[in-house]
């Protein structure tokens, strides 16, 4: 009987055992911390990210470092004096955040800041490379107020990596060679001609391009950081850094523009409200206005839903034909109805309603194309009454996603517009062209257009940082892009592919590109979609073969953990980790 006795509470004290171990085990999974992974357009850029997320920053930290490193080593392309959208997930709390960093036309701005003496729109590199188009830059404010919120490392410590190699050196990528290389204004502008052209002893001292490999440092750029590291956003918006914008803008060798101090220190970033919609099982996020990219690319989305593109299957000729479609429609929308929400009323709503959107669906003939289309009658009325947009816009900006080791993720999409901005430097950053995303023509056919100049406005955009849940509200992937208006296609055309099509990251966006902006259907150049070109042509596309420089940068939750990808189109990396 003792015998028994015993055996029986041996058997208890197994099974206690084993439920303590058990819990104490998924105790430990909970606690054991997850991978990171940073995806950014420039090796440096990412390692600067990963070494802040080794540091246990999080994934905002980590876009600061990723940003200030970018500014330095992609200066074509973004920059702390240009602009940016962030999304921001923060698991814990569930919430998701959009943070607009938008520029904003100088108070002395008016609707005739891109007209000559005539009232005729100017030459858009007449605009672009002169003081007008510089907007107030909103990088630096917007990332101080999302580190307010999301951050965990002292803000000075981002901006070392970026300090170090500023002061160092860092060696010339591929692209930025490319671009100093075929930039036909750079080399004649103040501070940039020194900048970004050396002297060649060989040559009786002619100015040559840096090359891809060599060496350039900034110690103008260091200055800056380091000021910003010091003083938070004032080291940015007031003193010496700003004052030496505001000179380079009103200076400026051609058509001098008019910021000044007062636009720099009453620059707001702004918290706005994120804009999501069903796509299938998932719910997809991106920016509200005054960027149209997530708008635009929901309208996309929400047209194609009411389609079988799984049973179309990828990169098909009926595929290729209803995405292009699609896009005709919503880029018809984009142009008429979208513009800075704080100046005008944009009828987001409307625009994403499911009835609107299968209306237009069901403009799509399946055996030929509509052309050019026209943007759609709306149920909110005040929509009809603005005029059509009229937008120059030159492809370049960058893109990263980040996923720290709490699961909180970074989509965000930056851009000094360029390549180079408006060719001015200040601080031994690229001043950013961004005005030039406003509509030129204040009025079309004696009415307003919603993306026209004003004062304290900001133009719209096409960035489109997206992230992507699930049914369940599960962060599942984070992506996004340059490109200029083309961003939109590209990200659009890249959700498709992970959610209809049950692509890989990489394989989604090693894709080739298509787009059309309700104009030229446009195919990559070097792809086998140019094989499709003459059956295109006969559904009655008018198709161009172009170049196609998307840089998506991507994250997918997977059933193996996380899998990134850098567009091969340029020169980014992906680093992911286990702390």
């Amino acid at each position: 009987m003792k015998l028994t006795r015993i055996l029986a509470a041996l058997g208890v004290l197994t099974v206690v055992l084993l439920l303590l171990f058990a819990g104490f085990a998924q105790w430990w999974q909970e606690k054991e911390p997850s991978p990171f992974m940073v995806a950014a357009a420039n090796p440096y850029a990412t390692e600067a990210g990963a070494e802040i997320l080794r540091q246990g920053g999080s994934a905002v930290d980590a876009a600061i470092a990723v940003q200030a490193v970018l500014s330095l080593v992609e200066p074509e392309s973004s920059g702390l004096a240009g602009g940016a959208f962030m999304l921001h997930f923060d698991k814990g709390e569930d919430r998701l955040d959009a943070y607009d960093g938008r520029e904003t036309a100088p108070k002395g701005a008016t609707p005739a800041l891109f007209l000559d003496g005539n009232g005729e729109p100017l030459p858009f590199l007449d605009a672009m490379i002169s003081g007008r188009s510089v907007g107030t830059p909103g990088v630096v404010k917007m990332l101080w107020l999302a580190h307010s919120e999301h951050g965990k490392l002292e803000w000075a410590k981002l901006f070392q990596p970026a300090i170090k190699l500023a002061e160092e050196g860092f060696q010339v990528a591929p692209k930025l060679a490319q671009a100093i290389a075929r930039d036909p204004v750079l080399m004649q502008m103040p501070v940039a001609q020194d900048y970004f052209y050396r002297k060649d002893d060989k040559d009786g001292g002619a100015r040559v391009p840096y090359g891809e490999g060599e060496t350039l440092t900034n110690p103008a750029y260091a200055a800056t950081l380091k000021l910003i590291a010091e003083k938070g956003w004032q080291g940015f918006y007031e003193g010496p850094v700003a004052e030496e914008i505001v000179t380079a803008v009103q200076n400026a060798p051609a058509r001098p523009g008019t910021l000044t101090l007062d636009d720099l220190a009453g620059y707001e970033a702004k918290k706005r409200e994120p804009l999501c919609a069903p796509y299938r099982a998932y719910r997809v996020c991106s920016m509200p206005p005054p960027t149209s990219g997530g708008l635009t690319a929901l309208q996309i989305l929400g047209i194609l839903e009411n389609y079988d593109l799984r049973g179309m299957e990828p990169m098909t000729l009926t595929s290729v034909h209803f995405i292009a479609e699609a896009e005709k429609l919503a880029y018809a929308d984009r142009d008429k109805y979208i513009g800075d929400p704080d100046f005008v009323e944009v009828p987001v709503e409307a625009m994403l309603d499911k009835d609107y959107l299968k209306s237009r669906a069901d403009q799509i003939d399946a055996s030929l194309s509509m052309g050019k289309a026209k943007a759609g009658r709306l149920k909110d009325e005040r929509a009809f009454n603005w005029g059509l947009n009229q937008p120059v816009d030159r492809p370049s900006t960058s893109h990263f996603s980040i996923v720290d080791s709490d699961g909180n993720v970074v989509s965000m999409t930056t851009s000094v517009e360029g390549p180079f901005g408006a060719h001015l430097m200040a601080g031994g950053m690229i001043l950013n062209n961004q005005l030039t995303d406003f509509s030129f023509s204040p009025e079309e056919d004696g009415r307003p257009v919603a993306n026209a100049v004003a004062a304290g406005k900001r133009p719209r955009s096409s960035m489109t940082p997206v992230i992507v849940f699930d049914e369940d509200g599960a962060f599942r992937a984070v992506i996004g892009s340059p490109g200029g208006s083309r961003i939109i296609g590209y990200v659009t055309q890249t959700l498709i592919a992970l959610i209809d099509w049950d692509m890989s990251m990489k394989e989604a966006i090693a894709l080739p590109r298509f787009l059309d902006r309700n104009g030229a259907l446009e195919i990559e150049a070097g792809t086998d979609l140019e094989a499709l070109a003459p059956q295109l042509g006969q559904l009655g596309h008018k198709v161009e073969i172009r170049p196609q420089m998307s840089g998506l940068h991507g994250i997918l939750v997977t059933q193996h953990g996380l899998e990134g990808a850098a567009d091969p189109r340029r020169d980014g990396t992906v680093i992911s980790e286990q702390p």
